[in-house]
């Protein structure tokens, strides 16, 4: 049986990067910005106007929305964000009030 994975790194047979995919990042950019200058000129691009960008967000809000668990979790770590900044700022006052007595108090 013939080895597949010697020419390509370890990779299987067909998964090597080819064409556009290959080339590094800020080639791929410049590619595709070229791109978009070109529908821009000939008039083909599509440019969203606020109601419609308002319409797109409020559709992929709503389609996050209905995943409940991952609402949950969102939810979650806000919390933990929320009262982790919360017992920080205390034990920053905290540590301000002590060093202060120890100076003689406010002056």
């Amino acid at each position: 049986m013939a080895n597949n994975t010697s020419n390509d790194q370890g990779k299987p047979k067909g998964t090597a990067k080819r064409g556009f995919a290959a080339m590094d990042e800020a080639t791929q950019r410049a590619i595709a910005s070229k791109g978009g200058q070109a529908a821009h000129q000939k008039g083909t691009a599509h440019e969203f106007d606020s109601e419609e960008a308002r319409r797109a967000g409020q559709k992929g809000g709503e389609a996050v929305s209905r995943d409940r668990e991952h609402m949950a979790a969102i939810g979650r770590k806000g919390g933990e964000s929320r009262q982790s900044a919360a017992r920080a700022n205390a034990e920053k006052n905290r540590n301000n009030g002590s060093e202060q007595a120890a100076k003689g108090g406010n002056k």
